[in-house]
């Protein structure tokens, strides 16, 4: 016996479910008043019972149903279970419905081909440029929360919707305060500590880790066990895992996984821009690599202490059961003779330099911060330094017009008094020239804006008696102008056809005329089975009302007496 479907407000009819995680199902649904399919996301009713959660599920949904972006599964719609008249039904979302693969699916094949790892992540990327920009921190970015669509586009799921509870195998409890998948969370996430945009990144540093390695950079036991990786251990480069990676994504790998929200990449843009300087081959070198790793990941007495009290607390959370002990012995005493050394050090440099002349001039000088101001400004800058600025022009989408894009070396560099020092600076955003379209053939035109760097838009066309099919009557951009690259231009193209009116009726002259002037040739014929008329008048046409190919012959008939 076939039962009724579930209808949601009336509107939003459920069918079968597609998949389910921790806090909700979701649905295949079908949206009866606009006539298209969605995916539906119920809350669990044990979690629709708790009237804070049901608040916060439907603030949190209003706030992600507001960014719309190519990246971003979008947010219809959301249930509001305070609404009058819906007590009855839980707190749910309408989504749009995406057909592809989860990204988890697909790393766990095994590592994936270095462009498509690179591709997925800059649509990770893209997505939460896009989401930070409007206020809204992700907080769970993973391979699960990821689609690929069949054309190979990249959604990310699951914006604005806070975890209260996960899988158990890979979530740390929502009493601790943390909300997020353990393998795949930030120290600071964590230790349970406030967290910002910089968390999505360094969640986003494990993925592209997982889609180079295929495995994740921690890995332990139980949620606890991974915490503790997070915010005290040195993740092994990519390199050492898979040979296969390239070396040149090691210390963007490195970067995004710095345990101190300060030392990554400060925003997605500049992530994305530097997986795109690696891929170009301008990327830091194996030794620059190192430098890198001791600059992230040296020792820390302070944090060290944080992390134990940090992770205590973490373990004392009567919702979960401790599987793993405190830091070995081994480590402890590891630590203490490591502090011992840099003490050492320390003393031996405090006698070095209380023995040096006092007279001994100082010709360091560190290479100052001047990205983003004038150029002008950072040769003043440069020359109060003593150092020699060396202006190189180069093309940016992100700093403006005669502004620093950077400089090399690199600020916080130490150099000598008098080097110099090369100072990109922004010559505005790249431009190319829009070539002549306007005459030539569709297929010139398109092979035009090609070279040209640009991409073709919609095509219209249109009827004119004069020009050949596919001939290009005017473009959207014009000529020699400067645009952007990659700007789509809309052409206006000849159909090659006329419209033929009806002038049955009419007087032959009077339809001839009207016929010649739409470039078509005339030819006459008379009926004799039929009475004449004076003057002759059009009996019918051989060609019906409409558009017929230009310069075409159209027979028209007309009634003539016998005889005559």
């Amino acid at each position: 016996m076939s039962t009724e479907p579930r209808v949601l407000a009336g509107r939003y009819r459920v069918d079968e479910l597609i998949g389910h995680g921790g806090m909700a199902k979701v649905y295949r649904g079908y949206d009866l008043t606009l006539g298209r399919e969605v995916a539906i996301k119920i809350l669990d009713p044990e979690l629709a019972r708790d009237t804070a959660f049901r608040t916060r599920f439907r603030l949190e949904a209003q706030a992600a149903s507001r960014m719309s972006h190519p990246s971003i599964v979008r947010v219809f719609d959301a249930g509001d279970p305070s609404a009058p008249g819906a007590a009855d039904e839980p707190p749910y979302i309408v989504m749009e419905l995406i057909s592809g693969t989860l990204l988890k699916d697909i790393i766990s094949a095994g590592p994936v081909p270095v462009d498509d790892a690179v591709r997925y992540v800059d649509g990770i990327l893209e997505a939460l440029d896009y989401s930070h920009r409007a206020g809204v921190v992700h907080r769970d970015i993973k391979p699960g929360n990821v689609m690929v669509t069949d054309k190979g586009q990249v959604k990310v799921m699951d914006f604005g919707i806070a975890r209260a509870v996960s899988d158990s195998s890979s979530t740390v409890a929502e009493t601790t305060q943390i909300i997020g998948t353990a393998a795949y969370f930030s120290p600071e996430q964590a230790k349970g500590e406030p967290v910002d945009a910089r968390a999505d990144l360094y969640s986003t540093g494990v993925v592209l880790y997982e889609l180079l390695t295929g495995r994740q950079p921690f890995r332990g036991e139980s949620p606890v066990a991974v915490a503790y990786q997070h915010v005290s251990e040195t993740p092994v480069p990519p390199t050492e895992v898979n040979e296969e990676s390239p070396g040149a994504l090691d210390p963007i790998v490195l970067r995004a996984l710095a345990k101190d929200p300060y030392q990554r990449f400060p925003d997605a843009a500049s992530f994305r821009a530097a997986l795109d300087r690696a891929v170009t081959g301008a990327a830091p070198s194996r030794k620059e690599l190192g430098a890198l790793t001791s600059e992230l990941y040296g020792a820390s007495p302070r944090q060290a202490q944080e992390t134990a009290r940090s992770l205590r607390q973490l373990s004392s959370d009567t919702t979960m059961t401790r599987t793993q002990s405190g830091p070995p012995v081994a480590w402890i005493w590891a630590g203490v003779a490591l502090l011992a050394v840099l003490l050492a050090s320390v003393l031996f440099w405090v006698i070095t330099i209380s023995n040096a002349p006092n007279d001994t001039p100082t010709t360091s000088r560190t290479v100052p911060d001047i990205v983003n101001v004038s150029s002008e400004r950072a040769q003043e800058e440069l020359g109060k330094l003593d150092l020699t600025a060396n202006l190189v022009l180069e093309s940016s989408t992100d700093i403006a017009e005669g502004n620093v894009i950077r400089t090399d070396p690199e600020a916080g560099t130490a150099v000598a008094k008098g080097d110099s020092i090369t100072v990109y600076v922004s010559s505005g955003k790249k431009t190319v020239v829009v070539p002549t379209l306007e005459g030539l053939s569709l297929s010139a035109a398109k092979e035009a804006l090609t070279s040209a760097g640009l991409q073709l838009g919609t095509v219209i066309q249109r009827n004119d008696k004069d020009l050949a099919a596919d001939t290009v009557i005017e473009a959207s951009e014009k000529a020699e102008s400067e645009v952007a690259p990659k700007t789509a231009v809309n052409l206006v193209v000849a159909s090659g056809k006329v419209t033929l009116s009806d002038v049955t009726g009419w007087t032959m002259d009077a339809a001839t005329t009207q016929l010649e002037q739409l470039g078509l040739t005339v030819v006459p014929k008379e009926l004799t089975d039929c009475p004449g008329t004076d003057p002759h008048t059009v009996a019918s046409m051989s060609s019906a009302p409409g558009d017929v190919p230009i310069r075409a012959s159209i027979e028209l008939r007309y009634c003539a007496a016998a005889g005559e």
